[in-house]
């Protein structure tokens, strides 16, 4: 991107979309309102006449659509995920975001002059894999999966042919980037074809006596305290009774945030920091876009002398997952 690195929103919905435009967004990315993107919950998503309002909507203040289609479709689903490619290219979007090696083909050969950038869930974390997806299908860019160093991303920038996105704030996930088998084994929906981890038809919530408690597919989830904030039921992030002890046994609910390493990821040489998050709030995108949108420009005009500001760690704080900020991967003291 052209005078700087940029900053790619997400947008579960019209208002989301245009709340991160509004709030600073150089790009921003959608999927459709059906089971080709990985965030397929009800009153998510957009259908035909959305979508088409939404690239408008950007194009016309200067930010960029990226559509996912990032299940790996299954043969049934074939048909739909070729169709979503079709439609993606009438609306106008500025790339595709794909993982399934077929749909990456399919894409190149038949809209050969389309944007293609490889998906997080294509887990491309090395030079040969990269290469790969860039001399078979002729990607521009790879989002890479939130299991790298610092010092490791600054190898795949040096020997990579394409652009390199990497996310910089939202919720983490124990799996390789949402390879989920936990939520295949309790719900018998695959989040990589059917696209949603934890689909809302297993989700039930009850009140009872102890407290709130969800359980998916009947399996007890969580059960949460009088004014707890109870978050979406996965299994990675419940909590669990192990021996004599009730704790989050897989995962505690966190979020990845690279503001305190900003100036090493630029200097890294990436395009992009991305968001996580399509499935949240219009209020989150707003809040989330507005600090990224600000840390950016003062990091870029001063990346020497830049450190975050409480206002924006405070502010960052409100909507982590589970209230808490990590750096994830990217921080290794061993390395």
């Amino acid at each position: 991107m052209k005078g700087g690195i940029e900053l790619v929103c997400p947008a579960g919905s019209l208002p989301a979309l245009r709340a991160a435009v509004d709030s600073g967004a150089n790009a921003v990315y959608m999927g459709f309102r059906d089971a080709t993107n990985a965030r397929n919950f009800p009153g998510l998503n957009f259908d035909e006449a959305e979508a088409r309002e939404g690239v408008a909507y950007a194009h016309s203040h200067g930010a960029r659509v990226f559509l996912a289609i990032n299940v790996y479709p299954q043969p049934s689903g074939w048909g739909e995920a070729t169709c979503a490619v079709d439609r993606a290219v009438e609306l106008g979007v500025d790339a595709l975001i794909i993982a399934d090696p077929g749909l990456l083909r399919y894409a190149a050969h038949n809209h050969p002059r389309q944007r293609l950038h490889l998906s997080v869930q294509g887990s491309a974390t090395n030079h040969h894999a990269i290469q790969f997806y860039h001399d078979h299908f002729g990607i521009r860019r790879v989002v890479l999966p939130r299991v790298l160093s610092l010092q490791q991303v600054r190898r795949v920038v040096e020997t990579s042919p394409v652009e390199v996105e990497v996310f910089g704030y939202g919720s983490l996930c124990v799996m390789v980037e949402g390879r989920c088998m936990l939520s295949s084994y309790v719900t018998g929906a695959s989040p990589n074809t059917c696209g949603v981890c934890s689909p809302a038809a297993a989700v039930r919530w009850e009140e009872t006596s102890s407290g709130r408690q969800s359980r998916l597919n009947g399996v007890l989830i969580d059960r949460y305290a009088p004014g707890e904030a109870a978050g979406y039921p996965t299994l990675c992030k419940g909590r669990y009774r192990v021996g004599e002890h009730v704790f989050h046994a897989i995962e505690e609910p966190t979020s990845l945030n690279v503001l305190p390493v900003l100036p090493e990821l630029l200097s890294s040489g990436v395009v992009a920091i991305k968001v996580e998050g399509r499935q949240r709030s219009r209020a989150y995108v707003t809040r989330v876009t507005r600090v990224l949108r600000a840390a950016l420009d003062a990091c870029q005009a001063d990346p020497e002398r830049f450190v975050p500001r409480e206002e924006w760690v405070a502010a960052l704080d409100e909507v982590s997952e589970g209230r808490c900020q990590t750096l994830g991967a990217l921080h290794r003291s061993w390395q």
